[in-house]
């Protein structure tokens, strides 16, 4: 799954007041995700569920409770278009991209269980080299809470590797902020992480391959 995917705004939204170039940073997608899920995902032969407008509008991988699910500003940046939202446009934005896309997911991990299919749940997102000023040191990191067994795993088979992979950064991972793994995951009794990459090492095809056959070699494990 790769919910931050895309950095897409439809055009009635004028790009929420921002400049093109805003849209194209971090704040508006996780750049490189796209392009290591989908080699990821024919590497094997797995399915993936990929988001196909910017978390700028929605945020896919936050409870819709949460502070994040619609940002006035994301890190330095305020988003014009999403201030004084009355409700029916929150609504408008929920009802056609946020629960679409996690029921085709729910629906798909539904049919998995009644078929007794063993299953793995992996979250591809990517991270910022330097947030707000400060630089980070990890070229990778895997997220989980529930699924220790697995997320340990999975570290430690990148770490093999050479790479400088971390548990639960550059973020830690947390039910009141996530949704993905723990609603998909965890609640399911599903092993469940969310890999983080820095972007700056994904951004060109040559690194999301890269990316995509040393996680391909580490889920295989």
């Amino acid at each position: 799954m790769c919910e931050h995917a895309s950095n897409h705004i439809p055009e009635a939204y004028a790009n929420l007041g921002l400049r093109a170039s805003d849209v194209a940073r971090h704040i508006g997608w996780d750049i490189g995700a796209a392009n290591v899920t989908r080699r990821l995902s024919a590497l094997l032969d797995a399915p993936a569920y990929l988001a196909t407008c910017s978390r700028l509008l929605i945020d896919l991988n936050r409870p819709l409770d949460a502070p994040t699910s619609i940002v006035t500003r994301s890190e330095d940046t305020d988003i014009p278009g999403n201030r004084d939202l009355d409700e029916a446009e929150i609504m408008r934005r929920r009802d056609h991209l946020f629960q679409p896309f996690h029921q085709t997911i729910s629906d798909h991990l539904d049919a998995r269980q009644r078929q007794n299919r063993p299953t793995r749940f992996v979250s591809i997102h990517s991270f910022t080299p330097v947030f707000l000023g400060t630089t980070r040191i990890w070229q990778g990191g895997v997220l989980f809470d529930k699924a220790q067994a697995f997320g340990h795993d999975l570290v430690a088979r990148l770490a093999a590797s050479g790479l400088k992979v971390g548990t639960n950064v550059p973020y830690q991972s947390d039910r009141t902020e996530d949704y993905g793994v723990p609603i998909h995951g965890d609640d399911r009794l599903i092993p469940s992480v969310l890999v983080e990459i820095r972007n700056d090492l994904i951004d060109r095809d040559e690194g999301a391959a890269l990316w995509a056959q040393r996680l391909a070699d580490a889920l295989r494990s």
